[in-house]
């Protein structure tokens, strides 16, 4: 009977083998700190200002009913379950004595940050909300992470409500000036601080469309007068992100 001959395998085909196996060992561990990552970062916050209507939002999110709101001085918390996948929603107080304190508690944790504007008094509270804002997207835990973030226009009921296309275009407004105060007020500070001040291209207006982060903005109300709640697109936007 013939002997069997030992198959050989040729140096080539053995270093692709080699490079394949590698490659499909190093995509796994890849995959498997993405999924942890992702699974550590299950946070979704509210902010906003003061009465810009977080809490009740927060209410008909994670309760689905109406709640007598007051001034927070503590997040609440709760979970919020879509496609078999648990978020926690963390509604921050939007006092601008608290608000920093419980941003840095929750920043690392977020997966998707929701900023809520009364969207009837945007023109008078313009400078707050926006400064709010830029200092969150200015942050750089939040810059690292890079969560998505959701400007919820609320308050859509009342007669004096902006559209959501109007509150954007308010806010980059109010946000490109502000970018080019601060990074000059940095600037004549310490000239290294100007990349961490900067939001966008510094070479053009700011816009939500070119700043590094993917932002949405929808329409929300959480109670009218005659007692009807339409937050269907924050919902969606959260089972997006989920």
């Amino acid at each position: 009977m013939d002997e069997k001959q030992p198959v050989k395998i040729e140096d080539n085909n053995f270093a692709q083998i080699l490079i394949a196996v590698l490659v499909i060992v190093v995509t796994l561990i890849l995959f498997v700190l993405y999924r942890r990552r992702k699974a550590t970062r299950n946070c979704v916050l509210l902010t906003g200002l003061c009465d810009s209507g977080k809490t009740l939002i927060f209410s008909q999110l994670v309760h689905e009913k109406f709640i007598q709101t007051h001034t927070s001085i503590k997040e609440n918390i709760g979970t919020f379950i879509v496609n078999n996948n648990y978020l926690k929603i963390v509604d921050i107080p939007g006092h601008e004595r608290l608000r920093d304190k419980f941003l840095e508690q929750y920043k690392e944790l977020t997966r998707g940050l929701v900023f809520v504007v009364d969207s009837s008094t945007i023109q008078q509270d313009v400078r707050d909300t926006a400064e709010f804002l830029y200092n969150i997207l200015v942050d750089s835990c939040v810059a690292r992470n890079g969560p998505q973030i959701l400007i919820l226009c609320n308050k859509q009921d009342q007669t004096l409500a902006k559209g959501s296309n109007v509150v954007k275009s308010i806010l980059e407004k109010e946000l490109n000036t502000l970018r080019v105060t601060k990074t000059h007020q940095l600037a004549s500070v310490d000239p290294k601080e100007k990349k961490i001040a900067s939001l966008g291209a510094p070479d053009c207006d700011f816009s939500f469309a070119n700043s590094p982060y993917k932002v949405d903005f929808v329409e929300t109300f959480a109670c009218s007068k005659n007692g009807a709640v339409d937050i269907e697109h924050l919902k969606a936007w959260v089972a997006k992100i989920a």
